[in-house]
């Protein structure tokens, strides 16, 4: 077995008690967003490669601290050790190191390496487009919130309550990815996507007063 699916398959060990919105299907897409445009920047595709199936290693311990441990800032320091455990040289690790602590929507640090870029790019596009919907209607499902609740504030609403929403979702993230893409490839997709999400949300408010 060669060197990166050695590594995916440590990596897979990390999902086992995943939540369905971000599982290993999640880490599989980001993956293949980031070849593809990783091949339209000319990327270093090892970099990103290993970059991709291993950014979300430390989410778990994210989610049981409540969001006191910041999943980037883990996931990279758990990567570098599990790297050096392979023998990834030096510089190799450090690439890859960057790219998965500079990867979060909310972080404070900004990738700088081409496949940083892409990286941040590809995991923040799949919050967006059918798959984005589907996301975020999977995660309002586990945090038992509503279906939709357009009628009320959103800015009064929580997180992790009945309001909860994909609808806010969208609101309070979704509607601006398209505005913090980094690299030509992913805002033209990111702008496709934003598309049909505004497409989408109109539809299903129409819906639910029963206009359609």
């Amino acid at each position: 077995m060669d060197l990166f699916n050695q590594i995916k398959e440590e990596a897979k060990k990390f999902f086992s008690n995943a939540r369905g919105s971000h599982d290993w299907s999640h880490i599989e897409r980001v993956y293949n967003l980031s070849i593809h445009i990783g091949k339209k920047e000319e990327a270093d595709l090892e970099i990103l490669s290993i970059a991709a199936i291993l950014h979300d290693i430390g989410r778990d311990l994210e989610s049981k601290s409540n969001g006191e441990i910041c999943h980037a800032e883990k996931g990279a320091s758990m990567a570098e050790e599990l790297l050096k455990k392979y023998k990834v040289p030096s510089e190799k690790i450090e690439k890859i190191v960057h790219c998965i602590e500079t990867h979060r929507f909310r972080g404070n640090k900004i990738p700088s390496s081409k496949e940083g870029k892409i990286l941040f790019d590809a995991d923040k596009l799949d919050s967006t487009g059918a798959v984005g919907i589907g996301r975020a209607f999977l995660f309002a499902g586990e945090t038992g919130a509503k279906l939709h609740n357009k009628d009320i504030d959103i800015h009064k609403t929580l997180p992790y309550t009945e309001d909860d929403t994909a609808w806010r979702e969208f609101i309070f993230k979704l509607n601006k990815i398209k505005d913090k893409m980094l690299t030509e490839e992913g805002k033209r997709i990111a702008l496709e996507r934003h598309s049909f999400m505004v497409d989408f949300f109109d539809r299903l408010n129409k819906e639910v007063d029963g206009i359609l």
